[in-house]
């Protein structure tokens, strides 16, 4: 039974009001831990911690961050295995996932902005030979990050790693539901040399911690990844203080397959970008759209590669499928399965828990990877995330027609485009209303190019000198000649 601390100044401690939070494997259904339930009193101290540590950090050279943040990668690294078995356990992921994605992309994340950092540019301009202009970029301070439970240390890392190589001190706040790899990132930081109050971890409730970060008066910048319900409350906290804020929030993907697509590669990745991580990524491709033309081609091999899917144990290295993440979020996902009969959908594989688990896991929360044709894009089933196993499949007669159902929801993240005709995919990809739009690929990422959502997938850019530049404040200084 792991008891999960706060990390605040270089230690770790207990929550000001001595209260747990019970950590449930979402494989098993039984408690392995306990961690911290933080409140204002616990997100104070951390953000005193931090402004104290600012005040050095600031200070430190480029290259010794830089050397710093290598060192926690290096760190990550020779700890692969713990991490990726962690990651499993916690959110219910297949380990083969988190050794694939989310344990390599953590490390990824503090190499690249290590070296950014020393590749920084900024601007000068002479003004008619009366002025030199010239930009800096100054780190603002206390970072508030607050990361999601579906991809824990890989979108933890994706802010701390930028925050404090642009020499800001933080206080991350990461999911109360996946505590574990937050906690030994913790330790990690500690061992690889971050002074203490630069990284700060403060565990807890959204309603608790989570808004006494978001409404604190010396947190001049949030970064936020999750729902875009909870969302629109970081705004409405943030906001009156004037704070700088990035949200990455829901989506409700396209994938758009043509008639001249390579289908069997299109398959094969749209088997991934449906149900990778039980389709708790907010960039899965939920809504397929398919050309009338290989309509039933498409479903047909689809729906077969899915039978094969294997679900099970996350720890077993073969399970492709792992658990959803708790049992309330089962039962929502399986009530967006009932309302698609309802709308008059029909169900073409899945929809069910699976049977004849392994034992071990025979109580965890399972869905069957889901199938659902014959809603109108207009159905809440194809409006709303579900956030699970579970995609709709819907023909289409023309681009001008993909394009349309591909914009007819209020989300905008991402985007997959599969067609062999290059000015085609060039068309469709400039008419998506969506942050990323990938072409014959999904979750093919390069951390140099920005990321983020339109409309109400979020607001802000991330990614490469964009998160730098998030992450500082730009000065201009004039000097007259």
């Amino acid at each position: 039974m792991k008891r999960v601390l706060n990390f605040i100044d270089g230690q770790f401690r207990p929550p000001c009001s001595g209260r747990y939070l019970p950590n449930v494997n979402p494989a098993t259904g039984g408690v392995i831990g306990e961690s911290a339930e933080s409140g204002p009193e616990d997100v104070d101290a951390a953000v005193v911690a931090a402004a104290r540590a600012f005040d050095s950090w600031r200070r430190t050279p480029a290259e010794e961050r830089s050397r710093l943040l290598i060192r926690v990668a290096d760190l990550i690294e020779e700890n692969f295995d713990e991490l990726a078995q962690l990651e499993s356990e916690d959110g219910g992921k297949p380990i083969a996932l988190a050794r694939r994605i989310d344990v390599p992309r953590a490390i990824r994340n503090f190499r690249f902005f290590a070296t950014a950092i020393l590749h920084a540019e900024t601007a000068c301009h002479i003004t008619d030979d009366r002025a030199l202009n010239y930009t800096i970029r100054q780190p603002l301070g206390v970072a508030g990050l607050i990361s999601p439970w579906n991809l824990p240390l890989y979108l933890l890392t994706w802010k701390i790693a930028p925050a404090i190589a642009a020499g800001n001190c933080c206080v991350a706040k990461p999911s109360e539901l996946t505590p574990l790899t937050a906690d030994r990132l913790a330790a990690l930081t500690l061992e690889a040399g971050i002074p203490p109050g630069v990284v700060n971890i403060v565990h807890g409730p959204g309603g608790s911690a989570g808004r006494a970060l978001t409404s604190h008066p010396k947190v001049p910048l949030i970064s936020f990844t999750g729902g875009t319900k909870t969302g629109a409350d970081v705004m409405a906290r943030a906001g009156p203080l004037f704070k700088k804020v990035s949200l990455e929030l829901g989506g409700k993907n396209p994938n758009i397959v043509f008639a001249d697509a390579d289908l069997e590669q299109a398959v094969a990745t749209s088997i991934q970008s449906s149900f990778a991580n039980q389709g708790e990524i907010c960039l899965c491709g939920s809504r397929l759209f398919v050309e009338k033309t290989v309509y039933e081609e498409f479903v047909d091999r689809f729906l077969g590669a899915t039978k094969k899917l294997r679900i099970g144990d996350p720890q077993d290295a073969t399970t492709d499928v792992g658990a959803l993440i708790t049992e309330p979020h089962l039962r929502k996902v399986e009530g967006y399965v009932e309302l698609a009969r309802e709308e008059g959908g029909t169900i073409l594989v899945g929809g069910k828990r699976p049977e004849n688990l392994p034992e071990r896991v025979a109580d965890g929360y399972f869905l069957e990877p889901t199938v659902i044709a014959g809603l109108d894009c207009q159905r809440r089933v194809m409006q709303e995330e579900v956030f699970g196993p579970v995609v709709t499949v819907t023909p289409f007669d023309s681009p001008e027609e993909a394009i349309a159902y591909a914009n007819s929801t209020r989300y905008g993240l991402s985007a997959s485009v599969w067609t062999q005709d290059l000015q085609k995919a060039h068309r469709v990809a400039a008419a998506i209303e969506s942050g990323t739009v990938w072409v014959n690929t999904w979750l093919l990422r390069d951390l140099r190019v920005p990321f983020g959502g339109m409309k109400e997938s979020g607001l802000g850019r991330e990614g490469g000198f964009e998160s730098l530049d998030f992450f500082t404040e730009a000065k201009n200084v004039c000097v007259k000649l």
